[in-house]
């Protein structure tokens, strides 16, 4: 297993670790335009060996639009999975925005790991 850590800044951290040819990226604090070189590391749709995207979102407090941009970005060619509790707050704007339906979602980091995603439609 491949571990890094990003700090952000201090509203924000990112976690990531592969698993396989899946990245694991555990998201916490608040993210918007001004900190968000580690998120664009951690979720580059161009990452080689990268079969899907697990994000455990659990400690999201904010997401602006452009943080959500780089969420949704992988998700044109590879599943992006939300991986337990979505905060009300991030849920309510993937809602709105109609971000909700590009991700799928799991109990957990385990089972998004391994559950059966559907192929993206191009």
């Amino acid at each position: 297993m491949n571990r890094d850590t990003y700090d952000a800044e201090a509203r924000s951290h990112v976690e990531t670790r592969s698993e396989g040819d899946v990245r694991i990226v555990v998201m916490a604090g608040e993210f918007d335009m001004d900190n968000l070189a580690a998120l664009r590391i951690a979720m580059d749709p161009r990452a080689p060996g990268v079969s899907r995207f697990v994000l455990d979102v659990a400690g999201v407090t904010f997401v602006d639009s452009t943080a959500l941009g780089v969420m949704l970005q992988p998700a044109l060619e590879r599943p992006v999975i939300l991986a337990g509790s979505v905060p009300a707050r991030l849920a309510r704007i993937l809602e709105i925005t109609g971000a909700d339906s590009a991700f799928a979602t799991a109990a957990g980091v385990a089972e998004a790991t391994t559950m059966s995603v559907p192929p993206r439609r191009g």
